[in-house]
């Protein structure tokens, strides 16, 4: 039985008025921005995200990312055998919300930071394929070992956005780009094959500003 104050008049009235005739709008959509792409950018650290998937254990999948990325890439969707991409990641900077994991990781038995500080990632060549994606083949360093990969990238959007304030507003882009690698191929193998993974799954969120 509801309190006495829950059955009054009053209240009843008040219920009454606040679901009559008060149909809400619903909000804008949200909508990529359509604008040219062309141009070349540096890639805006803030909101560019690398992740890294890789199967653990044989029962589950896991997901760690670097805080740390710099370059500048170039789209030009006449000439796509002019773009360029040129990517660097501190390997020092893995996160996987551990900080003994982490250490472990920058250890000689994976990452070995000391050694090799940095990840590179160089495109050679953009295959369009469609309006608004493509494959982008590249040599990515890692663990001191340089191998070509390739990248299925798919634009985002692009346009001027003058209300974000310096150094990240301007004209953005904004690409997602995803492939699969081998970490045997760069020299880490440690806990192969029934401790962690060989495939690896890499997506890259990048946001860029025209310079």
């Amino acid at each position: 039985m509801f309190p006495r104050y829950l059955s009054s008049p009053l209240l009843g009235a008040t219920l009454s008025l606040g679901l009559v005739g008060t149909a809400v709008a619903a909000p804008p959509s949200y909508v990529p921005l359509n604008g040219n792409p062309n141009g070349t950018y540096r890639i805006d650290a803030q909101h560019t995200n690398v992740f890294f998937t890789i199967g653990h254990v044989g029962i589950a999948q896991f997901t760690g990312r670097f805080d740390r990325i710099s370059g500048t890439y170039t789209f030009n969707g006449r000439h796509p055998q002019r773009d360029k991409v040129d990517i660097t990641i501190p390997a020092a900077s893995i996160n996987t919300n551990f900080a003994l994991r982490d250490e472990h990781l920058r250890s000689k038995e994976f990452f070995d930071v000391k050694r090799y500080p940095n990840i590179t990632f160089v495109g050679t060549r953009y295959t369009p394929d469609g309006a608004h994606g493509g494959t982008l083949r590249g040599n990515l360093t890692l663990h001191g070992v340089s191998k070509p990969v390739v990248f299925l990238v798919r634009e985002v959007g692009a346009g001027e956005v003058s209300y974000l304030p310096k150094p990240w507003g301007g004209y953005l882009s904004g690409f997602v780009a995803t492939t699969t690698i081998h970490r045997s191929d760069f020299g880490m193998t440690a806990y192969l094959p029934e401790g962690l993974s060989n495939a690896i799954h890499i997506e890259v969120e990048v946001e860029g500003v025209k310079e």
